[in-house]
């Protein structure tokens, strides 16, 4: 059950605590501060400080600081009302601390048979959809496909973004974790159609609905999941009269894409279409930054 709040009694939320539940943690602490890298853009020296005191922050690279609810609203891109369901979320989000500040590059890989899942809803946590965001995808996409997943991993809890496969595990991904929970498959939607659309992963399904929707819904989907799964889906493919290829521009979906589209006829390569780009999502990020 989650508390009501207001902002009055939010503000009094530890600034740091609530950065730690977004994936920050201090470079060095004091008896009255405590130092980050900035949340706000990429550093290598920690310029962003907490009063542990005051229980404020400043960012002395921007010359900006605040309390806990212009922080999160700061972070996240939400709104206020937002922000308070974030920080009365009464389940504890411990984030796994690690050496070096994590970015949307820096991935750390969970052991699928040590994951425990604890509830499937739909996607509603701010922090989810400000991912989302970053990667160019709408809430309304993701919700087609995707759930909020909250599982728990070595006694601490987490949450993310989940894409369930054909044996109910769950792929699973935040902005700070890849993972997934046993058992590892593929994901197979079917549509009723002659057309195999094959996708890498998640966000390449995600990123494709969001270029064309309507192939999709008139097509049969398979997301591997795991470039390993390539032999496991090839029963499905004699089964259509035509299959598209949408792999990633890596060594790995290079050799995939070249093995399927030399043994079948009618499997085509369409990796063309983002080939100056790594994938879909990559295409997308892209041309959101423009």
């Amino acid at each position: 059950m989650k508390r009501k709040i207001n902002c009055e009694t939010a503000r009094d939320f530890s600034v740091i605590k609530t950065l730690e539940k977004l994936g920050h943690f201090p470079k060095r602490t004091t008896e009255k501060e405590a130092w980050f890298l900035s949340p706000f853009r990429s550093e290598t020296q920690a310029s962003f400080k907490v009063s542990r005191t005051k229980n404020r922050w400043y960012d002395h690279g921007e010359g900006i600081g605040g309390n806990v609810i212009d922080l999160v609203c700061r972070i996240l891109k939400c709104s206020i009302q937002d922000t308070l369901v974030f920080l009365s979320d009464s389940i504890p989000i411990n984030i796994m601390e690690q050496r070096h500040q994590w970015d949307t590059t820096s991935i750390n890989i969970m052991t699928g048979a040590n994951i425990e899942i604890i509830k499937v809803q739909e996607i509603i946590h701010p922090a989810l959809i400000q991912y989302l965001k970053l990667r160019g995808i709408s809430l309304m996409i993701a919700r087609i496909y995707c759930k909020e997943v909250w599982y728990r991993y070595n006694k601490t809890q987490y949450f993310a973004i989940g894409l369930r496969n054909a044996k109910n595990g769950w792929e699973l991904r935040n902005k700070i974790f890849k993972n997934s929970s046993s058992p590892k498959s593929y994901t197979y939607i079917q549509n009723n159609s002659k057309q195999l659309i094959i996708l890498e992963g998640m966000f390449d399904l995600l990123s494709f609905a969001t270029i064309d929707q309507e192939l999709l819904n008139t097509s049969d989907i398979l997301v591997l999941n795991s470039i390993g799964f390539i032999k496991a889906i090839e029963r499905h493919i004699p089964k259509y009269e035509s299959v598209h290829l949408y792999l990633d521009n890596d060594k790995a979906g290079e050799r995939a894409t070249e093995y399927l589209t030399k043994r079948y006829e009618h499997v085509i390569d369409q990796s063309s279409s983002y080939k100056n780009h790594n994938d879909l999502n990559d295409l997308i990020c892209h041309e959101q930054r423009k």
